[in-house]
């Protein structure tokens, strides 16, 4: 597979494992990024973007993110935190009054951000096109009632987290969440990242290739058996009761163009590589402060973390609004899925494989998407093999305690 970009010589294990990829590990299209001390250090892109027509990769080439979109929305309420407009550990309902209903009255901004409000999901069948509508989907958060008690447990915000930490940035900064992270981050910073996707960019975007039916012997895995089986449970409602979202809409302009700030991102490695490189630089890179010391502390530091994640029934570890390193190797079949970093490192991770990162101890930032999905629970090398790749090009030594060390 032939690569564009560059790789600096000690970072050529890298490249090495970003070329395997293709390789051995069924790659298709893909881009790569690696900061330093905020230089880029890792630039790298390569294979098909359209399988339909054979377009190839470009530099410039954009797709969805996925879960990773979450970095992004948990940055803009950490930088109104940085600024003193925001209280984490104030109840919601100071800033959203309508929150207040069907016992929500005491959960916080923090609950919100470390995934222990009890909000995972909606029971309330959402009609086709619900996700689209963000009035609708903070009006139907507004009418929720917990699944559980606030703040007692964790389990995994994979859509609901959107709204209810975007809601807050809309109401205390009056404007929507993909609009506040283009003025505040994207665009002073410079690099591709949206959240409501510009129509004038559609011809870069890279349809995503969804992962095929899980293998029979994931079949009776804790998430997959209850998904299929009890549509009313947490893991059912969280695959099924999404109004009409899913593989065949993924690439819809419309979906593009809706704030869905838990999971319609769209940008590329190195936009995810540069969103997190000013965190791994002590909050402020080239002329742009995105928060100080005590908010960075409090974004690499652990919130909430439990041996059963409510949703997904797997072990987890976030801080307030970003994933932690997580070693669950070692754990049962379809409760293996891991991405192991330094302690220090927060970032987040995305359906089908991409990632981001900051590290604030080595001072590096991480950056990586694709267009071919990895399948629920299925075991994938990709991401790591890089990760894993990075960090010895640091000097790093093992992760064999379940962090790189």
């Amino acid at each position: 597979m032939a690569l564009s970009g560059f790789c600096e010589p000690r970072f050529e294990r890298v490249r090495e494992e970003f070329e395997r990829n293709f390789a051995e590990r069924a790659e298709v299209g893909a881009s790569l990024c690696v900061t330093l001390e905020g230089e880029t250090v890792v630039d790298l892109w390569g294979g098909t973007a359209r399988i339909d027509t054979g377009v190839p990769w470009q530099e410039d080439t954009v797709g969805m993110v996925f879960s990773s979109t979450k970095g992004a929305t948990a940055l803009c309420a950490h930088i109104l935190a940085a600024r003193g407009q925001l209280d984490l550990d104030a109840p919601v309902v100071q800033y959203w009054p309508e929150f207040a209903k069907n016992g929500k009255e005491k959960i916080t901004v923090k609950m919100l951000l470390n995934h222990q409000a009890g909000l995972p999901n909606l029971r309330r069948r959402l009609p086709k096109g619900a996700l689209y509508d963000w009035n609708y989907m903070v009006t139907a958060l507004e009418e929720e009632e917990p699944f559980w008690e606030p703040g007692t447990r964790h389990g995994y915000h994979a859509l609901t987290f959107g709204w209810l930490v975007g809601e807050v940035v809309r109401r205390l900064s009056g404007r929507s969440l993909g609009t506040f992270f283009q003025d505040e981050v994207a665009e002073p910073m410079g690099f591709d990242f949206w959240i409501g996707l510009p129509e004038e960019i559609e011809p870069r975007v890279a349809p995503m290739i969804p992962a095929g039916p899980p293998p029979d012997e994931l079949l009776e895995t804790p998430f997959i058996s209850a998904m299929l089986n009890d549509r009313t449970s947490l893991p059912g409602l969280f695959y099924w009761n999404v109004g009409g979202w899913g593989p065949s809409r993924w690439d819809s302009r419309e979906a593009h163009a809706a704030e869905i700030p838990a999971g319609n991102g769209i940008t590329n490695g190195r936009g995810l590589a540069a969103m997190y490189a000013p965190l791994a630089c002590g909050g402020s890179l080239k002329g742009v402060d995105l928060v100080g010391a005590d908010t960075l502390a409090r974004m690499s530091a652990v919130s909430s973390a439990s041996g059963r994640d409510a949703v997904t029934l797997a072990p987890g570890r976030f801080s307030l609004g970003f994933m932690k390193s997580i070693d669950n190797r070692r754990q049962p079949l379809g409760l293996q899925n891991s991405t192991i970093l330094s302690e220090e490192a927060f970032g987040h991770s995305g359906n089908g494989g991409s990632l981001g990162f900051a590290d604030p101890r080595s001072r590096m930032s991480f950056g990586y998407m694709m267009n071919r999905m990895a399948g629920l629970e299925e075991d994938d090398d990709r991401k790591q093999s890089l990760v894993d790749a990075v960090y010895l090009s640091l000097n790093y030594r093992s992760k064999e305690s379940g962090t790189w060390i």
